[in-house]
């Protein structure tokens, strides 16, 4: 993996695509008004002119995020999202300890228009949002609340997914401004949540391919 001196990490690099390691904090995208176009695919762009944005993390979440050369590639890959044809794994830091040591949350999500940009779970007009869960550790931690490590695999990508179904539960995501109440937030000085694995079939070759990125809480 090679280190880029603007803060992001290029992990892989091909002819038709790149899988780029997204610090926390930064956006993914582009936003509304003149401070919010830095961003990781600016940065990205900026040193190969025909990387095109195929999906999006979180601004607070760190990780693994794919970018196409081209716009055939990007029309591929794209569609292989649709199709649910590409493995995620996230990893999070969550308040409690999980029943069990695996599980699935199947709520539907839609926008929470008074409270923007937060989304919910509405059972009524959301749209389906599948996650599986495996729980890999509990701890105790110094201030004798409980905490569990959580492998997370989104089945579709909603916006905000991971967070809000983990919150619905009762399992809010460490430091998470959004979702977790002021108590959660304040144990952790970001996020907790990391995408940690990329799986996917090259889009111009017959290879399969497998990314990792190290968890860096």
């Amino acid at each position: 993996m090679s280190a880029d001196g603007d803060g992001w990490r290029l992990v892989h690099e091909d002819a038709a695509l790149l899988v780029v390691d997204k610090p926390a904090g930064l956006l993914a995208v582009p936003g509304r008004g003149d401070d919010k176009q830095d961003c990781l695919a600016a940065r990205v762009q900026a040193r190969f002119a025909d990387a095109r944005v195929v999906h999006r993390l979180d601004q607070a979440t760190s990780g693994l995020m794919l970018f196409a050369r081209g716009a055939e590639v990007q029309r591929r890959l794209s569609a292989a999202f649709e199709r649910r044809e590409v493995g995620k794994r996230y990893v999070a830091v969550v308040a409690g300890r999980l029943a069990g040591t695996q599980g699935r949350i199947d709520a539907p999500l839609a926008a929470d228009w008074p409270n923007r940009p937060r989304r919910q779970v509405d059972h009524q007009g959301g749209k389906p949002a599948l996650t599986l869960w495996w729980r890999s550790g509990v701890d105790d931690g110094d201030d004798g609340l409980e905490r569990s490590r959580v492998e997370l695999e989104p089945h579709t990508g909603r916006t905000h997914q991971l967070r809000v179904h983990l919150a619905a539960i009762g399992h809010p995501i460490l430091g998470d401004t959004l979702y977790a109440p002021p108590a959660v937030q304040a144990l952790a000085p970001r996020l907790l949540l990391h995408a940690r694995r990329l799986a996917l079939a090259h889009p111009t070759q017959r290879l399969a391919l497998c990314f990792e990125s190290a968890v860096p809480f």
